[in-house]
């Protein structure tokens, strides 16, 4: 198992020329690249789902969406309240090829992913949609969010069955109809092929590197979206996932 130390070594092409986190910050100081990063990521306030699931029988369903880093997208869902544990990982592609590096290469099939299990009692798929589109990520980036770009950044949802299906097309075609957005939603309702978690070190990464350049840029905004956002839903303390369940 890695250490953290090797793992976040292994993250060279989050600061890569072709991003804007690590330049922004030398160039123009941490507080200018903050404004810089969040000012296209900024949350949009939109209407909850028309449709959504119904009175549920259990206690735990699970969800797997895709947003850019799952490194923000877990920290968000992680602050949410009945949800009960959120992983990092990868969907879309083989179990061959669900290695951080290899994804990163963009011709997987993968997208940074991440699975989140809830209780559908206290909150519903189409709730967790509604924090999906509006605060976790943009949905009218195709193929990129904010500075990282490929493919395994892109914006898709994958469902587990045919009523999140209906409900993530009903929701999408709902968003796009009422022009909440400035352009047109660009996420992808893709076929289901498996979840692979992320390596140990990618797990609960905002929770425990909040000081980290790319959490605090790209990241932390989205989880005081949340508070201001959706107070009823926000929850304080974040639900980690134990990496020795993987």
């Amino acid at each position: 198992m890695r250490t953290i130390n090797t793992g976040i070594a292994s993250l060279r092409k989050r600061f890569s020329v072709t991003r804007l986190t690590g330049l922004v910050v030398v160039a123009l100081g941490v507080a200018a690249a903050q404004h810089l990063a969040h000012s296209a990521e900024a949350a949009t306030k939109i209407p909850a789902p028309m449709q959504d699931e119904k009175a549920a029988a259990t206690h735990s369903e699970t969800a797997v969406f895709a947003g850019g880093c799952f490194w923000g997208v877990q920290g968000v869902f992680e602050h949410v309240r009945g949800v009960k544990e959120v992983a990092s990982g990868y969907s879309g592609g083989a179990a061959s090829t669900a290695q951080y590096e290899t994804v990163s290469e963009g011709d997987t099939g993968h997208a940074e992913s991440v699975r989140i299990t809830y209780d559908p009692t206290q909150i519903t798929y189409g709730r967790l949609l509604q924090i999906f589109f509006s605060v976790a990520h943009n949905p009218t980036e195709l193929n990129y969010q904010g500075p990282d770009h490929g493919t395994q950044y892109r914006s898709a949802i994958f469902p587990v069955n045919a009523m999140q299906r209906g409900i993530a097309q009903s929701y999408i075609a709902q968003l796009d109809n009422a022009h909440v957005f400035s352009a047109p939603v660009v996420t992808r309702v893709e076929n289901f092929k498996g979840f692979y978690p992320a390596e140990n070190y990618h797990q609960n990464f905002l929770a425990l590197h909040p000081d980290y350049p790319y959490i605090a840029i790209n990241d932390l905004p989205k989880v005081a979206d949340l508070k201001r956002m959706f107070p009823d839903l926000y929850r304080n303390d974040p639900v980690l996932l134990a990496t020795s369940a993987q």
